[in-house]
């Protein structure tokens, strides 16, 4: 059974940074590709980034590319999310997921059952 425990969201400034951890068990975390996927109130899942099982190549939603990085600790089965320069338009429960979309590019949705409950980041001033 595939499980993951999000972590490090909450309020900052604009400007501001936040790292979001995820902790995963039940399968061999080392495996797998791994995900990062955003929701906004009434929106879809949007895919936000991506990194392969080695965790040597790392995929980035337009939005995300230059302030946000995907990170990843097999030996501790954590998936991270390095947030900078944090805008308004970034406040949304941010989740880990199993695998990545088949096509990453610009406004990308990323639906999958794989995944944890969250952790709520807010960018408010």
């Amino acid at each position: 059974e595939f499980r993951f425990v999000e972590s490090g969201g909450g309020v900052v400034q604009p400007g501001g940074s936040l790292r979001l951890s995820c902790v995963a068990s039940g399968f061999t975390f080392g495996n797998y590709d791994m995900s990062w996927v955003r929701q906004h109130p009434g929106k879809g899942p949007e895919w936000t980034s991506s990194i392969n099982s080695r965790g040597d190549d790392t995929y980035y939603q337009d939005f995300a590319e230059g302030r946000f990085t995907i990170s990843r600790d097999n030996t501790k089965n954590t998936l991270y999310l390095q947030m900078n320069d944090l805008k308004p338009e970034d406040t949304a429960l941010y989740y880990c997921a199993e695998g990545r979309p088949k096509y990453m590019d610009s406004g990308a949705l990323y639906d999958t059952s794989r995944r944890g409950q969250g952790t709520q980041v807010t960018v408010s001033s």
